[in-house]
């Protein structure tokens, strides 16, 4: 082992065969494999696949959606794994043995999934698709993917699973994915900012992040605040509470804040709370209309959202655990407003839950993680689990949870010290105690569609809270019809 530059797997196998020198005897075949991406890492030169005499080489190939370089490990964990899933092939007595292809690039979630349709419809599904758990409903019952429900006992890496995180791929009952890694969706804040807003003061906001989580600061004050600050010209109108500028699942969260549900436990069908959804919408009404918010729906990314929030122009925000390393590196950082990049952001920013809807509530949070699913066409879903097992370790999982920013799976994470090296990490792994996900059924589209059209009407005075909330309930009930429940 050692620590270079070197080109990873694309999968070039040279196939030497072993000639004993004494002659005669059989000997096993040498396949030798060289990868293909480029990562600064401790990696393996070479690996040697020995095959038995009459045994088989299973090569596994896995699709992953990454963003390089930081996301790499995704598919790349995978490789690593070859060594030791031979190993207890050959320690357990079969002759089979594997190699790992990866396909792996940044291609939106849902274009890979339509990708990976076609290819099944050709029978050329890969064995291994990595992509959001909001997929798995879809997949399961259009028959591409099979449950892992009867496997996963069976490899013990799976054991140390954060158990709650298993509620993101199970459908109708059963396990279907596994988890490659997960965030938090936290509500960031500008502590200079804060302080100067009128009945605020140092003590106070060090001891926000801890108020959220008891339930004693809710959404109703966070706008308080917000608007206290636009009125004391702490900050300009418009920029007390911000949030993503398109569609996305972050919405959804603040939905879950008012005590809304998204799938039926019994039947698998999607439900839409009518008391919910008035809750959410009038929150956003108040934003929009007195002040503490922005219409910031369209501001766009690059020119918008990223230099307002961390260029000191916005007091309350919510964003992705895995933005703090992207606003460090680019906009923090030297590359745009240079101003110490992590070690600011520590300095003059807090960070929390999103605060309850009422006082004495739960605050919540919203996770989407990605998992590997098994193709139906697999011809050795065994083999396909246990490399993937092999990526879901401590050492494995936290080298792409601290270069991506991505919160750790597994329990012993906690503890793990190079996890627990990276600072951020490490403070908000607590919010998966408080956590949602998106409902895995294959017409959550429908409905977040809808619910962010209605927000967008509410936005620029089209819809009040009330009407947004019955545009929502018509249009799923046209759409959907007895596939949603209204509640």
């Amino acid at each position: 082992m050692q620590k270079r530059l070197l080109p990873l797997l694309t999968l070039l196998i040279g196939l030497s065969l072993l000639v004993a020198a004494c002659g005669g005897a059989a000997t096993p075949e040498t396949i030798i494999v060289v990868e293909t991406q480029i990562v600064e890492v401790e990696v393996p030169v070479e690996v040697e696949v020995e095959v038995p005499v009459g045994g088989e080489l299973v090569t596994i190939v896995a699709r992953c959606r990454a963003r390089p370089p930081t996301e790499d490990w995704r598919c790349n964990n995978l490789l690593f794994g070859v060594a030791a899933v031979n190993a207890e092939l050959e320690a357990a007595g079969d002759t089979r043995r594997v190699v790992v292809e990866t396909i792996q690039d940044n291609t939106d979630f849902g274009d890979i999934m339509q990708e990976f349709a076609l290819a099944f419809e050709d029978g050329q599904a890969p064995d291994i698709v990595l992509t959001g758990h909001e997929f798995i409903g879809t997949e399961a019952t259009a028959g591409r993917i099979i449950s892992l429900e009867s496997m996963i006992a069976d490899y013990p890496e799976f054991d140390n699973m954060i158990d709650g995180l298993w509620e993101a791929v199970t459908f109708k009952g059963e396990r279907w994915g596994i988890l490659q890694d997960t965030e938090a969706r936290p509500i960031f804040w500008d502590k200079n900012l804060l302080a100067a807003v009128p009945g605020w003061d140092a003590a106070r906001v060090d001891g926000l992040s801890d108020e959220i989580r008891a339930g004693n600061f809710t959404l109703s004050d966070m706008l308080d605040a917000a608007e206290a600050a636009v009125a004391a010209g702490v900050v300009n109108k418009g920029m007390g509470f911000w949030m993503r500028p398109s569609n996305g699942a972050d919405f959804t969260a603040l939905y879950y804040a008012f005590g809304g549900d998204t799938i039926d436990s019994d039947t698998g069908k999607l439900v839409y709370d009518t008391a919910a959804g008035l809750g959410f919408y009038e929150f956003f009404e108040r934003g929009f209309t007195d002040g503490g918010s922005f219409g910031f729906l369209g501001a766009g990314w690059g020119d918008g959202y990223h230099p307002a929030v961390s260029g000191g122009d916005v007091l309350f925000w919510a964003g992705g655990s895995w933005q703090w390393a992207e606003w460090a590196d680019q906009w923090t950082g030297p590359s745009n407003f240079n101003l110490g990049g992590e070690s600011y952001q520590f300095e003059n920013w807090g960070y929390g839950l999103y605060p309850a809807a009422v006082a004495g509530g739960s605050p919540t949070t919203l996770s989407h993680p990605l998992a590997y699913l098994i193709s139906s066409q697999s011809e050795h879903p065994d083999l396909a689990l246990a490399v993937i097992a092999k990526a879901t370790t401590d050492e494995a999982n936290t080298r792409h949870a601290i270069n991506s920013t991505h919160l750790g799976i597994l329990t012993t994470q906690a503890s793990y010290a190079p996890y627990v090296s990276a600072v951020f990490l490490t403070d908000v792994l607590y919010m998966l105690d408080f956590t949602n996900f998106l409902p895995n059924n294959p017409n959550w589209g429908t409905q977040q569609q809808a619910t962010f059209d209605a927000l967008s009407a509410v936005q620029v005075g089209e819809f009040t809270a009330q009407e947004a909330v019955d545009f929502v309930v018509d249009t799923l009930q046209t759409q959907l019809g007895d596939d949603i429940i209204i509640r």
